[in-house]
């Protein structure tokens, strides 16, 4: 198709000379070119015309929503004024009221509460719990004027449920319309507390509350748990409660007072909890004087203690019975005469009451070294005279119930019965009788009878070997077939033996715990558990080897007791 009509084209030759004969027959080609060009001009005039009206349609819609919208904003605005002013109205009606006296504390709580309820995104908006405590506070002060806390904690509290709702809201909007109001940083109801509540407590809490009479104060903060904030209970118990139990603490003296300080002190615990712990020193120093001069059948000493129990840490209450209270059962059970005819069981039976207060590993050291020594020396000494074997049963039985049953379940309370019922049997059987102690008291005689050179220079070898950089104490030396395992007590027998030292335990010397014997003049305990020797020097104990203990005894110094 090159033309209007349709042609066959035989020669491409004349392909072009035909088109433009055709166009040549085209008449007024000019005119038709003008009105071509003026078409094309007002078609593109009608598109743009087109354009126009369209983007001025959506103008129009936009331009509408706009005024709908401020529309609704100029309402908005409009009925924001009119609450402002309908509040100012009314906030200013109410000062009005208060000022001539027409209006209470109860009906301005009604009126700020109505202004609540209706007005809740205003109030907190504008701040109006503050205008509220402007109001109020003149009143509160009046109510609670002249105000016992400690004789009427009640009083006032009813009024306070109703404000504490008004005022403990948001925290209050920096643009508030009352900026006068707004000036107080902490919440309107904290400054209510303080400025019409706290002045009264303050005055009763330093001039007419004793703080060996808890009860009035914790009454009081009982009452008011739900009432006062958090930062108020915190300063009542900082600078209220504890200046005054630390100044009764200082003045408390156990010998002359018969309320024990725990009746007056332990109620403070669920509230001031671990702020008590600088109480706690001067508490111990005082009752560790006061133990100075007690003796173990005033039991009144358990009962002044045990409620300590629990609130002192685990070490502060393990020293204070080492210091002060296992040394007096310990001269307690040296007093103790065992007499199966007219046995006196009194003085054990003070050691017993505080069997659930000494830490059991004290308790078994007490009892090793001040009870069953005799006690297992009495038992050797029936036996041997022919006794009635079911009066010694019942005997044996009735010292075994008076253990409590935490120490019957302890292994070395446990062998201590097991060989009294050995020596028993041994008795019954028509058995020579094995006397208590002597494996004890004449040891490194006995090791020497019975152990073989061999043995000894094994023994050497282990303490050589521990010599070098104080390794802990252990040495596995043969006994008989070589397969036993001495223990740390029977290597320094064997190591006194060797080189001619006199070893025996120092009967009711104690340290930490620990059995004290003497190695020669030098005294010194041994830690099982950690494999470790300790010798004495002056007032330390150290850590030493055999080679240096052997040393301190061959120095003749006064430092080694």
């Amino acid at each position: 198709m090159r033309g209007p009509q349709p042609r066959v084209v035989t020669n491409l030759e004349h392909l072009n000379a035909e088109q433009s004969d055709i166009d040549d027959d085209v008449p007024m080609p000019e005119l038709q070119h003008n009105l071509r060009l003026i078409v094309d001009l007002v078609e593109a005039d009608i598109q743009t015309i087109h354009k126009k009206m369209k983007q001025e349609k959506e103008t129009t819609v936009l331009l509408e929503k706009e005024r709908v919208r401020l529309q609704k904003e100029v309402d908005r605005q409009k009925n924001q004024i009119g609450t402002l002013e309908l509040l100012t109205t009314t906030l200013v009606d109410i000062q009005q009221k208060i000022a001539s006296g027409v209006m209470q504390l109860d009906s301005v709580a009604a009126a700020f509460s109505s202004l609540q309820d209706d007005y809740a995104e205003e109030y907190k908006l504008h701040n109006l719990s503050a205008v509220a405590l402007s109001f109020g506070l003149p009143l509160m002060v009046k109510v609670f004027s002249g105000w016992e806390p400690l004789l009427q904690p009640h009083h006032g509290t009813d009024i306070l449920v109703v404000w504490k709702q008004l005022l403990q809201g948001d925290d209050p909007i920096d643009y508030s319309v009352f900026p006068d109001a707004n000036s107080y940083s902490d919440s309107p109801y904290v400054q209510l507390i303080m400025e019409a509540v706290f002045p009264s407590l303050r005055f009763a809490a330093v001039n007419t509350w004793e703080p060996r009479d808890p009860e009035p104060m914790l009454r009081f903060l009982e009452t008011w748990e739900n009432l006062l904030p958090k930062s108020v209970l915190h300063s009542i118990l900082e600078h209220l409660v504890m200046p005054k139990l630390s100044l009764a603490v200082d003045q408390w003296d156990p010998r002359q007072e018969t309320v024990p300080i725990h009746a007056w002190l332990h109620p403070w615990l669920p509230l001031l909890g671990q702020r008590m712990e600088p109480l706690y020193h001067p508490i111990r120093f005082k009752l560790e004087s006061a133990l100075r001069a007690w003796h173990a059948s005033d039991t009144s000493a358990y009962a002044l203690l045990s409620p300590w129990q629990t609130v002192f840490d685990s070490s502060s209450w393990e020293m204070l019975l080492v210091k002060s209270i296992v040394p007096k059962l310990m001269a307690a059970l040296q007093e103790l005469v065992i007499n199966p005819r007219a046995q006196q069981l009194e003085p054990f039976r003070w050691v017993m009451a505080w069997g659930n207060a000494v830490p059991i590993h004290h308790m078994v050291t007490l009892l090793e070294t001040g009870f069953f020594v005799k006690w297992r020396q009495v038992l050797y000494n029936w036996l041997c005279s022919t006794p009635d074997f079911e009066e010694v049963t019942r005997w044996y039985l009735g010292w075994k119930s008076l253990f409590t049953p935490e120490l019957l379940a302890n292994e070395r309370i446990r062998w201590y019965l097991q060989n009294a019922l050995e020596m028993m049997d041994q008795a019954v059987e028509g058995m020579p009788v094995v006397q208590p102690g002597a494996k004890e008291n004449i040891s490194y005689l006995r090791i020497t009878e019975r152990r073989q050179f061999e043995n000894q220079q094994q023994a050497t070898a282990a303490a050589g070997a521990y010599s070098q950089e104080h390794a802990p104490l252990s040495a596995s030396v043969g006994r008989d077939n070589g397969n036993t395992e001495m223990s740390l007590k029977e290597v320094v027998e064997m190591f006194a033996e060797q080189n001619d030292v006199q070893f025996l335990p120092k009967v009711g010397r104690l340290h930490e715990g620990f059995q004290v014997y003497g190695f020669g003049s030098v005294s010194i305990c041994m830690d099982n558990a950690q494999q470790r020797l300790y010798a004495q020097s002056g007032d330390r104990w150290v850590p030493v080897s055999l080679e240096q203990l052997l040393d301190m005894n061959r120095i003749p110094s006064k430092r080694w007791k």
